[in-house]
């Protein structure tokens, strides 16, 4: 059974997937993305080539579930004996053809992101190598054919499994992480171009404050990382907060131009800052305590992310 740890960075993997303009997770493609058409070819083309890869990484993080599902019964460095409780054995994965020929062909396009380019690449040959194994083990399980072979083939399957899983764990990490990075040179040129276009309105604000957010999310712990950076952690929460009150000081400025959404900021704002103080009584172990605010926390940014793709939808300006 996944821990909260566990449950709460699947939710910010989805919101982030979901507000794009990336958490995933977990993952559609990104609404944000699609909206900043208004930049130059050249932003249309890496938004284009981004959401190649969040499509992607989308649909084959049912590979990461299959494993934790596999992990969940398995001793790893002894492998599956025959004597454990209950054989719950692996998940089916998705079709992911046409989104792994959709990510090669963006990692020929232009702009060129190297690192991100380079990242995907990699994560795709890792995933290819692991994908059918996962699928023949599945079957294997699923047809209960341990019983009849004395786990041999269970044996066999483990073998190939925990060779090729760190390093597809890995290259996952590794290609989350670049395409993080550039998503976030992607926002501050957009919402630079937006501030040039219109000026600091409604859709500015919106987009402003779900950026600083979704930095904020992005720093929050799992079971990988369950100790908080609070170095990082608290500037990027100091951020936040400026953006919430910029996005306040609007609201009552412009009354009406926040369909939903208007309330959501500050609410979140307030949930986390309590989260910090028990964070850094702990020193950053979200363990001891914190960890039980995650869901609330997560709870808001999820609906912040839905409720911003319609924030602005009434607003005169």
């Amino acid at each position: 059974m996944r821990s909260f740890l566990s449950r709460a960075l699947a939710a910010t993997a989805l919101a982030f997937i979901l507000q794009g303009p990336i958490a995933a997770p977990v993952l559609a493609p990104s609404q944000a993305f699609a909206q900043a058409s208004s930049e130059t070819a050249a932003s249309d083309e890496a938004i284009t080539k981004m959401n190649a890869y969040v499509e992607f990484l989308n649909r084959s993080l049912r590979a990461s579930d299959s494993l934790q599902r596999y992990e969940s019964w398995v001793d790893m460095k002894k492998g599956p004996t025959g004597k454990e409780k209950v054989i719950y054995g692996l998940y089916s994965l998705y079709d992911v053809r046409d989104e792994i020929a959709a990510v090669e062909d963006a990692a020929k396009s232009e702009p060129k992101l190297p690192e991100l380019d380079a990242a995907m690449l990699a994560y795709v040959e890792t995933y290819q190598k692991l994908a059918p194994v996962i699928e023949k083990a599945n079957k294997y399980y699923d047809r209960q054919d341990y019983k009849s072979d004395k786990m041999e083939g269970a044996k066999a399957f483990h073998k190939e499994i925990a060779s090729l899983a760190p390093t597809y764990e890995e290259r996952r990490k590794a290609a989350d992480t670049a395409l993080r990075t550039e998503k976030v040179k992607l926002d501050l040129a957009t919402l630079d171009a937006m501030e040039k276009a219109e000026g600091k309105k409604s859709r500015w604000h919106v987009r402003h404050v779900m950026l600083r957010a979704e930095a904020v999310m992005d720093l929050m712990p799992d079971n990988d990382k369950p100790v908080v950076d609070m170095t990082a952690f608290k500037p990027a929460l100091d951020a936040y907060a400026g953006a919430v009150r910029e996005f306040d000081d609007y609201a009552l400025e412009h009354p009406d131009s926040f369909h939903v959404f208007e309330s959501s900021p500050a609410s979140l704002l307030s949930k986390l800052r309590d989260f910090t103080e028990k964070l850094e009584k702990a020193k950053g172990d979200a363990r001891k305590g914190a960890g039980r605010d995650m869901d609330w926390i997560v709870s808001d940014y999820n609906t912040m992310v839905t409720t911003s793709q319609s924030a602005t939808t009434f607003a005169k300006d």
